[in-house]
């Protein structure tokens, strides 16, 4: 089965189960969407195994999609060490990366490690901070590359256009929305207690303008720049936060609707480079290269 380890498909299948879309894919890959299908198509016949669930409006991973995400990743990463040390290419320089809040607790601390390993001549720096700083930080020259939410209205409307803007790779889309402890209850004749990131917090602005839109009298319960700490604040009952479906923490939970709060919308969450080039440019390509081959990972909690 020569066609099942064949790179090009394997690439090709992470991009549409990650972005859950072939037009995006395309775009992401710089091929046509007839060119993704095909590579999809021939990658299933190899395994014998539907990897999608597809019709006009959604694209989803079966069990074997799912099982399928592991093993590429795997063999596009041997793929790439032997590549690399037959061509005697090694990355060096200083590369400044940011990420988000969001992925304190997913598995981006397991791409990093293996990006080290891949690139031991890399100094890889890492800050850790609101996506809204980050983009800040990037458009001020004192990051390289970084994994954030997507600026401005945090994501696109669901109707809007696949179309990503120069400079910005799609990693996921996901959907926010409102979390607290399961027992708790809001009282619809009091303010809504807020756990909230302090300004320029993509997710605050969100749920403020939500709450505004709907008429929704709140208050701020707790302000961190930690995730860990608004979390914490969450799982003690004081309040309620807006956070991404798909990374909700452990001992949180998605409010019902019968609870009455506006919806948050989507959000996406994107990779975005700084203006250098050279030695710095070539370790953001890979490091971007590595998380958008991993992306499934940061899409799961511990």
């Amino acid at each position: 089965m020569p066609a099942l380890y064949e790179p090009t498909q394997l690439r090709t299948f992470l991009a549409v189960a990650q972005t859950l879309s072939f037009t995006r894919a395309a775009r992401r890959l710089g091929l046509r969407q007839s060119t993704v299908s095909q590579h999809v198509r021939r990658l299933e016949e190899a395994t014998g195994r539907p990897l999608f669930v597809r019709d006009t409006h959604a694209v989803e991973l079966t069990e074997d999609g799912e099982a399928m995400l592991g093993f590429a990743r795997a063999i596009l990463e041997a793929h790439e060490r032997a590549a690399a040390f037959f061509t005697g290419t090694r990355l060096r320089g200083r590369l400044r990366f940011g990420a988000s809040e969001d992925f304190v607790s997913t598995r981006l601390p397991e791409i990093l490690e293996a990006f080290r390993r891949e690139h031991p001549d890399v100094d890889l720096e890492l800050t850790v901070e609101l996506s809204g700083t980050l983009q800040a930080r990037l458009e001020a020259g004192r990051l390289d590359l970084i994994l954030a939410k997507r600026g401005g209205d945090a994501g696109r409307p669901a109707a809007g256009p696949a179309v990503e803007p120069p400079g910005e790779e799609l990693v996921w889309q996901d959907t926010l929305v409102w979390i607290g402890a399961p027992r708790l209850r809001l009282d619809p004749d009091r303010p809504v207690p807020l756990i909230v990131f302090p300004p320029p917090g993509i997710t605050r602005a969100r749920a403020l303008e939500a709450l505004r839109t709907q008429g929704r009298a709140w208050r701020i319960a707790c302000t961190s720049t930690s995730l860990s700490a608004n979390v914490a604040a969450a799982r003690a009952g004081l309040g309620v936060m807006a956070h991404t479906r798909g990374l909700i923490p452990p001992g949180l939970a998605e409010l019902p609707a019968r609870a009455g709060l506006p919806e948050l919308g989507p959000v996406d969450f994107v990779l975005r480079q700084g203006r250098r080039r050279g030695a710095a440019q070539d370790a953001a390509d890979a490091l971007a290269t590595a998380i958008l081959a991993g992306g499934d990972r940061l899409r799961r909690p511990h």
